[in-house]
């Protein structure tokens, strides 16, 4: 039976795939992809989890004293007889040998068949035993858990699925999974949570694959190999979708992939506007393997390396200075002697560590984590760390013109430890010898207090860049991760916009490098009304740098800055501004 469900849509495009579940379980469970030569070895895994559980049952069974209640001792056996049922552990087995997921995945994917098969049966008392299903289906988990898997985690080849494609649909996806999906077999993602500028929605937007988050009920009525059909231009999702819709959307994937090959032929055209402004189109990227995209989309730089992924899905293991130093040397290198700007760990909130201390765990247990000890109230509360990742930054600046950016900046002592920071860990180098370049220090305006307080920021930073999905989500009191809210996630309220434009204004006077590297500079919808406003710099996923570039190529600046003016200063600036420009097109048609 087709179905037809909607959500938001968080990264353009047509996905046509047979649907991957993740399964939400109170295990947390790892899932990724194994090589087919080492199928085997994890169903001995399985195999070896099942004999352990099965022991610990039987032996809670045996120790049971005569004042135990008998209905113990049944579920026991139940249990007992849950592990020696095929339909359990042995048709796991086709998880791991036909589709070649790792053990504890073959385990979510059929605790999830069997589960749907019990919500269907008619009689009250066989519905409820699919609660021993998933009980015996979490120790088994537990077990896995506890062994370390010597099979390298392998999420990037494809073939893996069959000949069909894939699409991913989980409740939600961590932002570190998401990038370990990164090239993978899956061509779309669909969750039940999250809204437009949630970390799973910004990596999907990087992968260039279409997307639709806030879905709420997805992964609950797609089953695993349901066919689905995922619009991340208008959130539609089709499950089961008939021939003719089949056709019609395979079409539409056709001509999306028509119109990316013409956009993709401007990536070397000089981005420079009607009236002869330059305008600097930047790459945002999460690892150093990511330059080699930023440079084949044309960046002319990379304006915001997300550190922070390096630090996530490690088992508490961090990056030593080392290891960070090569890789951020291997970005610098990459880009071949164009400018790096690297932000330092953006930790918390909605990107947390795998595991936390002792001190990060009662901040990720906090009633409101996006308010609390995030990016670099983070660093300053570690300041040992801080300086590592300050050293290995700027030993990387050897190889190349290289920024630090600093997230979340609004208060003076901030400023003042942060600097404080870099004077030691320059006094650390030069004390052993070791070779660093002058770098600039700017901040990210991504908090109302640092936006309304621009001379001080600029008097202290070499540059600044607007981080607008944070901006709009405290201007306006929006947890951006929450579908329930995402409706009022407006980048478009006059509050935004008039601190978008103070920022731009006050940068612009001071003779400081100013850009924009928050989801607004990837949206088309944007570019003219940010240029309008003095903007002369964008930051975005390599993806989006061919849009954006046509939308450039197109626009005068000087027309569009008495628009944006105007604009920003209504009631309704998004009215206003497609009002305006629906004007301008009319005049410009009948000359």
């Amino acid at each position: 039976m087709t179905i037809q469900m909607f959500g938001l849509p968080v990264s353009g495009g047509v996905a046509i795939g047979r649907a991957v579940l993740v399964a939400s379980s109170r295990v947390d469970v790892a899932h990724y992809f194994i090589e087919p030569g080492n199928a085997a070895a994890e169903v001995t895994r399985l195999r070896h989890a099942r004999d352990t559980v099965s022991s610990e049952l039987t032996t809670l069974k045996n120790e049971l004293t005569s004042e135990a209640p008998p209905e113990l001792a049944a579920l026991l056996e139940v249990h007992l007889m849950l592990l020696r049922d095929p339909m359990l552990i042995e048709a796991t087995k086709h998880w791991i040998e036909a589709r070649h997921y790792n053990a504890e995945w073959a385990v979510t994917a059929q605790t999830e068949v069997l589960a749907r098969q019990f919500d269907e049966m008619e009689d009250d008392y066989l519905r409820e035993r699919k609660a021993d299903i998933e009980q015996v289906a979490e120790r088994v988990l537990r077990v896995l858990a506890k062994e370390e898997s010597l099979l390298p985690h392998v999420v990037h080849a494809r073939g893996f699925g069959g000949k069909d494609q894939l699409v991913l649909v989980a409740n939600d996806i961590a932002p570190a999974d998401m990038l370990q999906f990164k090239g993978s077999v899956f061509t779309g993602f669909v969750t039940d949570v999250g809204g437009r500028t949630s970390h799973t929605a910004i990596v999907a937007r990087s992968m260039g694959i279409p997307a639709v988050v806030g879905a709420r009920e997805a992964s609950r009525l797609i089953r695993q190999d349901d066919w689905l059909i995922i619009d991340g231009d208008t959130g539609v999702l089709v499950i089961n979708p008939t021939p003719i819709v089949l056709e019609e959307y395979k079409f539409r994937q056709r001509q999306s992939e028509l119109e990316r090959a013409k956009l993709h032929r401007l990536r070397h055209m000089p981005s420079v506007t009607l009236d002869g402004q330059a305008i600097e189109l930047l790459a945002n990227i999460e690892l150093p393997a990511d330059a080699a995209n930023a440079l084949q989309a044309g960046a002319v730089g990379v304006g915001l390396f997300r550190s922070e992924f390096m630090f996530m899905n490690r088992n508490g293991d961090l990056p030593d200075e080392d290891e960070q130093f090569e890789a951020y040397r291997a970005a610098v290198q990459s880009m071949n002697g164009l400018p790096v700007t690297i932000r330092t760990v953006d930790i918390g909130a909605d990107k947390p560590l795998d595991r936390m201390t002792m001190h990060e765990l009662r901040h990720e247990h906090a009633l409101n984590p996006a308010l609390g000890l995030r990016a670099i109230r983070w660093s300053l509360s570690e300041p040992a760390m801080f300086r590592q990742q300050l050293r290995a930054i700027l030993r990387a600046s050897a190889y190349g013109k290289v920024r630090v950016l600093i997230p979340m900046v609004a208060q003076r002592g901030e400023l003042i430890a942060i600097m404080e920071a870099f004077a030691q860990t320059k006094q650390q180098l030069k004390a052993v010898g070791q070779a660093f370049n002058p770098i600039e220090v700017g901040a990210m305006i991504e908090v109302p207090a640092a936006a309304m307080t621009m001379p001080l920021l600029l008097r202290h930073f070499d540059f600044v860049s607007i981080g607008t999905n944070d901006l709009i989500q405290y201007t306006l009191a929006i947890d951006r991760a929450d579908e329930t809210v995402a409706h009022l996630y407006d980048p478009w309220h006059p509050a935004v916009l008039g601190l978008i434009a103070n920022v731009i204004e006050a940068a612009n006077a001071a003779g400081k490098p100013v850009s924009v590297c928050g989801e607004m500079a990837g949206d088309t919808a944007f570019t003219e009304l940010l240029l309008g406003l003095g903007l002369r710099s964008l930051s975005m996923h390599p993806s989006q740098i061919s849009a954006v570039k046509q939308r450039v190529l197109r626009s005068d600046s000087v027309k569009l800055a008495k628009l944006a003016r105007d604009a920003i200063g209504s009631e309704d600036p998004e009215r206003a501004w497609l009002s305006a420009n629906n004007k301008a097109a009319l005049r410009s048609a009948n000359r």
